[in-house]
């Protein structure tokens, strides 16, 4: 639901808030903070659309302020938005006149009751945040310095108006790299010499992750300039080899240990309601972020000498690579010669195993078939077997026939004698 006033007053915006909460079936608010968001008239959209997208996971009442100072009178147009794709609640505030100088009394009774406030600055933001009107209402007060002009944000200032609640989203782009680089050293403990930080030119950001490394580690930390996009590498020399991690890409790093493989990391450039969904996480006050700028301001003093890698840390560095690199060839030539090897040995064995399956073979059958055709001397043993049993049947015969013909001629002698003595 979309509500346009014209010529209004902060009351009827917020009886129009409550109209609207009504008509969308949602009496309760439930809605755990406010966000102000002081933009300008070209960029208001982007802001509203990023601050709503930080509104789905932490539901909050957006305030965009639109300010337009002039001589003209002073009058006050919104635009309410209830639903239609708003967790929350948005309101458009486009203040004329003498009215854009106090924006505190149309943005103050807007404000939920007991609930933090966060005010958002897309555009960079004002010198001293906390001694800006409405930073004054914030708990916490979120400045952007890479997105004007490099030399209209100074640190210096910063540092010295610093009151607890501010922060900067160029501070709050460090926070995958910060935590990459101490878990680094959490994995691999050693000594760092030297360190160095690789980005576009005039990237705040770059300049705070200088300040950072050389006050928590206390060595000398160069910052060079590449073609970017952003923060392309942070580097710290160990006298083992670097601990890197390059991003040339602005999408995936390369996350390099001494002794260990290069993994491959995801580290792409964070929406800028990805940082604010950050910001709203934690609402107490960075006092890293403090410590930081201090440092900064401390590195800025600093002659370029400490500020330079000196070139026995970096030919320190690069002979450790270099040995590193050696060692790694040798162990993998080794590895792939006793591959050769062992295939060269595979391959013979096969051979010799191929052989004497041939042989075995061959053998076998030259076996089988002397087992199946009798030998000369069998066969001549064996005609003789016959011709013995041929032999001895036929003398059986023979004296078989001789017997029978002696019985019938002794049978019939007596018989021829009986006869001749009778007569």
């Amino acid at each position: 639901m979309i509500i346009d006033l014209t010529g209004t007053t902060s009351s009827e915006i917020a009886s129009a808030l409550l109209k609207a909460r009504r008509s969308a079936g949602s009496p309760a608010m439930g809605m755990v903070g406010t966000i102000v968001v002081v933009v300008d008239e070209a960029s208001h959209h982007d802001a509203m659309k990023a601050a709503n997208e930080a509104g789905r996971e932490h539901p909050s009442r957006v305030l965009v302020a639109i300010l337009r100072p002039g001589r003209g009178a002073s009058s006050l147009d919104a635009e309410v938005r209830v639903g239609e794709g708003v967790p929350g609640e948005a309101v458009l505030l486009r203040l004329h006149g003498e009215l854009a100088r106090v924006p505190e009394s149309v943005i103050t009774p807007l404000l939920l009751p007991d609930s933090p406030v966060i005010v958002w600055w897309p555009g960079g933001g004002p010198k001293v945040p906390a001694e800006d009107p409405l930073g004054r209402l914030a708990r916490r007060r979120v400045t952007d310095a890479a997105s004007g002009r490099r030399g209209t944000v100074d640190f210096t200032v910063r540092a010295e108006g610093y009151a607890p609640g501010d922060t900067d989203f160029a501070w709050t782009r460090l926070t995958p790299w910060r935590a990459l680089m101490a878990a680094a050293l959490d994995q691999y403990p050693t000594k760092v010499l030297a360190a160095e930080v690789v980005s576009a030119k005039g990237n705040p950001s770059a300049d705070l992750m200088a300040a950072w490394l050389q006050c928590r580690l206390g060595v000398p930390v160069e910052h060079k300039n590449s073609r970017g996009p952003g923060i392309t590498a942070v580097r710290m020399f160990t006298s083992s080899g670097p601990i890197a991690l390059t991003r040339p890409d602005g999408s995936v790093a390369t996350f390099t240990i001494p002794g260990a493989p290069d993994r491959p990391v995801a580290l792409k450039r964070r929406t800028p309601s990805e940082l604010l969904s950050e910001e709203l996480r934690r609402l107490d006050p960075d006092d890293v972020y403090a410590k930081t700028l201090a440092c900064m301001v401390e590195r800025e003093n600093m002659p370029a000498s400490a500020k330079t890698v000196s070139d026995a840390d970096r030919r320190s560095t690069q002979a450790a690579v270099s040995k590193a690199a050696k060692k790694t060839a040798a162990v993998a030539g080794k590895a792939a010669s006793a591959e050769l090897t062992a295939k060269a040995d595979g391959k013979k064995t096969a051979r010799t195993t191929k052989a004497g399956a041939a042989k075995s073979g061959a053998a076998k059958k030259s076996a089988a078939k002397r087992a199946t055709k009798p030998s000369s001397a069998a066969r001549a043993t064996s005609a003789r077997s016959t011709a013995k049993k041929a032999t001895a049947k036929k003398a059986a015969a023979g004296q078989k026939t001789e017997s029978g013909a002696y019985k019938k001629a002794v049978a019939k002698k007596p018989a021829s004698k009986r006869v001749a003595g009778r007569s």
